[in-house]
């Protein structure tokens, strides 16, 4: 009896994807029926390359149908592989593209989190030159962005895309989805190249011990990976100081307001008064346990003003990061977290001078009127640190002082706040 499966599209409007059917046979080895837009140039490399995936996933006798709109060999892969298991067939293992050179690449701790920038799991188009606007890192989305009937395809073109593209740098995460079903999508990109893991809806810290204990299961020993729980209700901005510690693996903790406003039943605005308290609880709770804070999307990609006030207003709180949308808020983003010229400058006047008076023996000092102490400068040194890793500050800094700097610290007879 033949058994079908399809994955990917085929309407007018798309590119860089393809439609895969294949109908399964008792008999009569592999048909392969390919249309394709680039058919003159690579038809005979996508059908070696099909027919290698057909032998690959233990697939004898079938019908396959390819209508291609220039899709990349992972994208044909992952499609291919896709409409088998649709088809009813398990595949004895997975048919894995070769993984480029950088895919393992060991997963940083302390890394900027300014930006991260969302991507459709299920729209390949997106994919390849993502990584060219600059963002910290790159969100292969699972959860809100895939419809339900898409996520098992959805699995396939993320672990692909993992093994085979070079993100230029960027953090390579995935969001996963809720609960069980965010327990197997593990299962498509642990020890595949994810190097951070973000965890939605979280209002237990139970739920991150299940990821965390899920992910170690899995990677066996291979490259460490990271979690970053959402928090999304009022119960989880509630328990956000025990999420946030909930596993080692955790560096950062963020907030998403749109299911935050509609959990308590308020409108989302740009004003921001109604999710002020819940902002304040994942960033203290992320302070307290050590973590980056990371602050919400934001929706306008037209309103370039209001997403850097927006960015300006949440680095002021001491929030660390925002969710992007569109490749265009990026740059913003980044340039907004940056400190200024004048903030930079008073920084390093304040850590020369700490530094001067440390050299001499003194112990609280001051530059000019100001009194300096130990919180001030902890905010100066990171200040600078940030300007440096931003590119406001070259890192020889020190080398480039006038030989008048700093000024002579002052011993100073009482302390600060």
């Amino acid at each position: 009896m033949a058994r079908f499966g399809e994955a990917g599209k085929r309407d007018a409007g798309t590119r860089s994807d393809c439609w895969v059917g294949v109908e399964l046979r008792d008999s009569g080895g592999i048909r392969l029926e390919l249309k394709s837009k680039v058919g003159a140039l690579y038809g005979e490399a996508i059908r070696a390359q099909l027919t290698e995936g057909c032998r690959a996933l233990g697939v004898a006798d079938a019908k396959v149908e390819v209508v291609d709109a220039g899709a990349l060999p992972y994208v044909l892969a992952a499609r291919l592989e896709a409409a088998v298991r649709r088809a009813g067939h398990e595949p004895e293992a997975p048919w894995l593209p070769a993984a480029w050179a950088g895919f393992d690449r060991p997963a940083e701790r302390g890394r900027l989190r300014r930006s991260r920038l969302y991507l459709p799991g299920n729209e390949p188009k997106f994919f390849p030159n993502a990584g060219l606007h600059g963002p910290d890192g790159l969100i292969l989305d699972l959860e809100d962005s895939v419809a339900p009937a898409e996520k098992d395809a959805a699995r396939v073109l993320v672990r692909n895309a993992l093994r085979t593209l070079d993100f230029h740098g960027a953090e390579r995460m995935v969001r996963i989805n809720q609960g069980e079903r965010g327990l197997a999508d593990l299962e498509w990109v642990v020890g595949h190249g994810v190097q951070l893991v973000l965890v939605p809806k979280v209002e237990d810290p139970a739920q991150i011990a299940a990821v965390a204990a899920r992910i170690d299961q899995l990677r066996a020993g291979g490259p460490e990976v990271l979690l970053m729980p959402i928090i999304e209700s009022a119960l989880g901005a509630w328990r956000a100081f025990e999420i946030a510690g909930a596993s080692p693996a955790v560096v950062a903790l963020a907030i998403g307001l749109e299911d935050y406003t509609a959990d308590i039943g308020a409108q989302r605005t740009q004003a921001g008064t109604e999710s002020f308290w819940a902002r304040a609880q994942v960033l203290n709770g992320a302070r307290a346990a050590g973590v980056q804070p990371i602050d919400t999307v934001f929706s306008d990609v037209g309103d370039m003003a209001g997403l850097r006030a927006s960015v300006l207003e949440a680095k002021a709180l001491g929030f660390t990061g925002k969710g992007c949308i569109h490749p265009r808020q990026v740059a913003v983003v980044h340039d907004a977290f940056a400190p200024a010229p004048d903030e930079v400058a008073k920084s390093v006047r304040i850590v020369c001078a700490f530094e001067d008076a440390q050299a001499r023996g003194l112990g609280v000092v001051s530059l000019g009127t100001k009194m300096i102490d130990a919180p001030v400068v902890k905010r100066a040194l990171a200040t600078v640190e940030l300007a440096v890793r931003t590119g406001r500050l070259d890192a020889e800094w020190r080398e480039t002082l006038p030989a008048a700097a700093p000024a002579p610290a002052k011993k100073e007879t009482g302390g600060g706040e």
